[in-house]
């Protein structure tokens, strides 16, 4: 894979994490659970070591990491979540658990790309991360104790 290929590819990553960011950021005003907020908040701070670590790949390639910002698609993402979240808490989970799907095929598609092995040490992690966010919210979503 040459080395700018590299550098877009780890740099949608890092827009996708942006945009997941802005996502629960949404989401987390309108859980009505402590518990669940929490975890919501931790799972948002590893979308902001992803894009910590991502950046720093970037930038060992001699590439510019993506700007912090949302993109159209995550004005989209956060405009659903924001309308899906105003429902109830069930709405802002079920509206995560889109993002996280989205997130986890992305980051999927990503580990299965001929990067060196260094870099998909670090997107395998990353994905074993969102898988673990898309479990939760689905197990939240299925088997919950709080009436959502």
């Amino acid at each position: 894979m040459e080395r700018a290929e590299l550098i877009e590819r780890l740099n949608d990553l890092i827009k996708l994490d942006v945009d997941a960011i802005e996502a629960y950021g949404q989401a987390v005003k309108h859980i009505k659970y402590d518990d669940i907020k929490q975890k919501l908040l931790d799972f948002q701070d590893d979308h902001k070591s992803h894009v910590g670590n991502l950046s720093a790949l970037v930038r060992e390639f001699g590439g510019e990491p993506a700007k912090p910002s949302p993109d159209f698609k995550g004005y989209l993402i956060e405009g659903f979540t924001a309308l899906r979240s105003i429902t109830s808490t069930k709405g802002a989970l079920e509206a995560m658990e889109t993002n996280e799907k989205l997130t986890n095929k992305k980051y999927q598609e990503a580990a299965d790309q001929p990067f060196p092995s260094h870099v998909l040490k670090v997107v395998k992690s990353n994905l074993a991360q969102e898988e673990r966010h898309l479990d939760y919210i689905q197990d939240i979503l299925i088997n919950t104790r709080h009436p959502l």
